[in-house]
């Protein structure tokens, strides 16, 4: 079952950022604050000044046995210490939507490691993927991290072992926006 989110940046909601940066490709607007609406609320609420709506999923890329060892560790998201979040929306390359999905998955998976480098910072850091290209957004997903602040190197860690996987060849958009709850 999925729901839509959306993510909206602007002057309102709990999540300030301390920090945003491109990582590849175009930055987004320089805002104060994020707001996250779900299901029947998932539309903007006030003045934002850009929006991204994204619903959440199946793993599409995990095989049963990995779905449930992250399940096994993972944490759920608004735990009261992870006062500390990361939204990175990424957008892949042509080149990488024009793979057939076992080649993407053997990308992901069996060069990249993606789920084995994302156990090791499980339960600490929790996790959740949204889908966004599905909707016509500008990014295919949105990536969206939360941990106690003494976690944030190992959050950091996590970034540089998938940014230097395979993977990240195929990414072409990638913003890094650092959040606290207020």
């Amino acid at each position: 079952m999925s729901t839509q989110f959306c993510f909206s940046g602007g002057d309102v909601g709990p999540w300030r950022i301390r920090g945003c940066r491109a990582i590849s490709g175009e930055p987004v607007a320089d805002v104060a604050r994020i707001n996250v609406t779900s299901g029947d609320d998932s539309a903007p609420q006030g003045a934002s000044t850009w929006q991204i709506r994204a619903f959440t999923s199946n793993l599409r890329y995990a095989e049963r046995h990995e779905v449930h060892r992250l399940q096994a560790v993972q944490e759920p998201l608004d735990r009261p210490e992870a006062v500390h979040a990361a939204m990175i929306p990424i957008k892949k390359s042509a080149a990488w939507w024009q793979l057939a999905q076992d080649e993407r998955r053997a990308i992901f998976e069996a060069q990249s490691h993606h789920t084995e480098i994302g156990l090791k910072y499980l339960p600490e850091v929790a996790r959740q993927l949204y889908h966004a290209g599905d909707l016509g957004e500008v990014f295919d997903f949105v990536t969206w991290f939360e941990f106690a602040p003494e976690h944030e190197a190992a959050f950091d860690a996590l970034l540089v072992e998938l940014r230097a996987a395979p993977e990240w060849a195929y990414v072409e958009r990638e913003v890094d926006i650092r959040l606290v709850r207020t």
